[in-house]
């Protein structure tokens, strides 16, 4: 498959089963999902939802989740709108959809779509931001999470211009 074409996703955060997006985006739209994990990243907390930062050595944990052929460009375009992600290069862009090998279990590597911190946004995260240690968003602790959906909104990052 051709990055362009009908990869699965990796998700990592809320997304995740068990948190309060995954009923809510994910539910009736995908045919499979099951561990995996992302190398050479690192997760960071961000206020409600967690960004994935390439580099590092760090190992990021989540599930790969794909979608029914007939369902695929109703969720690409549900997950874009909700992690904000408006096309290569717009500076809007609070996260970048970027194709990447993730490991599962019982695939091995696995391309897919990871929605990574766009590039203002990692550089504030790895100046100022707070690592999750071991790379799991659903470890971080119960009062951590938040009781409602919440929509991404980048951390305060100055604008040039």
């Amino acid at each position: 498959m051709t990055p362009n074409g009908p990869l699965p996703f990796f998700v990592y955060g809320t997304l995740r089963p068990g948190e309060h997006n995954h009923d809510r985006f994910l539910r009736g739209r995908t045919s499979a999902e099951e561990p995996a994990r992302l190398a050479s990243a690192v997760l960071y907390d961000g206020p409600g939802y967690p960004y994935v930062v390439e580099a590092g050595t760090g190992t990021v944990l989540g599930e790969l989740v794909t979608a029914p052929p007939d369902r695929y460009h109703e969720l690409t375009a549900v997950l874009d709108e909700l992690e904000e992600y408006f096309g290569p290069g717009d500076p809007r862009n609070v996260y970048v959809r970027v194709a990447r090998d993730v490991e599962t279990a019982a695939r091995g590597r696995v391309r897919a779509w990871v929605y990574v911190a766009a590039e203002a946004v990692a550089r504030e995260l790895r100046a100022r931001g707070t690592a999750i240690p071991g790379g799991d968003w659903t470890a971080r602790g119960a009062a951590a999470r938040p009781t409602r959906p919440v929509r991404p909104q980048a951390p305060a990052v100055p604008r040039t211009p």
